[in-house]
């Protein structure tokens, strides 16, 4: 069962970059065909994950600020962490 916390923890493994566009578009695609979503937040669950099955599309991509919008409407917020190197 696909539910908002998994696709939480998908974004945030891209955004913590521990795993790439690629495997985030993959997942998504793949969730989209073979998932079963939560039906007490199916709609959004399944538009967002629809929103991340193009993001390797030139013309849709996966912005700062579609990812702030997309876990809102999931129910969360972004914080930001800049740590010097």
């Amino acid at each position: 069962m696909i539910t908002r916390q998994t696709v939480v923890d998908k974004l945030t493994s891209y955004l913590h970059q521990e795993c790439s566009l690629s495997n985030l578009v993959t997942w998504a695609e793949t969730a989209l065909m073979e998932g079963e979503f939560d039906h007490n937040h199916f709609s959004d669950i399944r538009d967002v994950v629809a929103k991340l099955g193009i993001a390797d599309v030139r013309a849709f991509g996966l912005t700062w600020d579609d990812c702030e919008q997309l876990l809102q409407r999931l129910g969360y917020s972004a914080r930001i962490h800049i740590e010097a190197t």
